[in-house]
């Protein structure tokens, strides 16, 4: 099991998630609207769905535009996939880890692919809502993940510094958005991307299970280090980890 992490001010006081694939199993939901929002924009052929599914974590705009395909296709997505969004379940554990660490007094927001409406609109339908404090979708940031600013909106909002802060995601766009804003960046590995593509990104901690998260926000404080000590660099609050020499918690590898 992971152990606790060490931030110089005395602890983790934020943590950031990405929804889709971290707090939310919303894949299949997402695969069927892509495929039908090709249909009615494109027409015959196949819909290369695959291909889609290699943008985990992006802003559906982007992927499009990266995609070659036409921008009309939003919004037979978006109507489909709340058509279909009776079937996202949460993950596992999602609620009693996000209570456990309100109950820390660590605050938490999600920063999403998705539009601020849309994740919101998904989280109380699933009663999540009322667990996070603040939510930022891509539309309210003027540049989507891989971009720091969603990240850093989201700390703003929380008044968290990014030394003091985690960022939770299953997608590279996640953890370059993570390590731009300064914060800690780590792969959840139960997500949506594959989980070598996910290692390769450079994670500086990588999690089998959302519930892994927990010893990571030990509401312990840690004492300030002697005075002439350097100041750590966001990886290097996780060196007590045992991670190896690739760069990734011992445990989650």
């Amino acid at each position: 099991m992971v152990g606790a992490a060490v931030c110089r001010s005395g602890g983790v006081r934020a943590v950031v998630l990405d929804l889709d694939g971290v707090l939310v199993d919303s894949l299949a939901v997402a695969r069927e609207a892509f495929a039908l929002a090709h249909a009615e924009v494109v027409g015959g052929g196949v819909a290369p769905v695959d291909e889609y599914c290699r943008h985990p974590g992006r802003y559906l705009p982007d992927v499009l535009r990266l995609m070659g395909l036409p921008a009309a296709m939003a919004d037979p997505f978006v109507r489909e996939s709340n058509r279909l969004a009776h079937l996202v379940t949460p993950v596992d554990g999602a609620a009693g880890v996000l209570g456990a660490l309100r109950g820390r007094g660590i605050g938490l927001a999600v920063a999403t692919g998705r539009s601020g409406v849309r994740a919101r609109d998904l989280l109380a339908r699933l009663d999540l809502l009322r667990l996070v404090d603040h939510v930022v979708g891509s539309d309210e940031v003027a540049r989507p993940k891989p971009a720091p600013d969603i990240v850093r909106r989201a700390l703003e909002l929380l008044g968290v510094a990014p030394a003091d802060a985690l960022m939770v995601g299953d997608a590279p766009s996640d953890l370059a958005s993570a390590r731009a804003a300064g914060v800690v960046a780590v792969a959840a590995l139960w997500g949506e991307s594959d989980p070598a593509t996910l290692l390769a990104a450079g994670p500086d901690v990588a999690l089998a299970g959302l519930g892994d998260l927990l010893p990571l926000c030990d509401p312990r404080p840690v004492p300030d280090p002697p005075p002439g000590d350097r100041p750590a660099a966001p990886g290097d609050r996780f060196a007590s980890l045992g991670r190896g020499a690739d760069g990734v918690d011992g445990h989650a590898g």
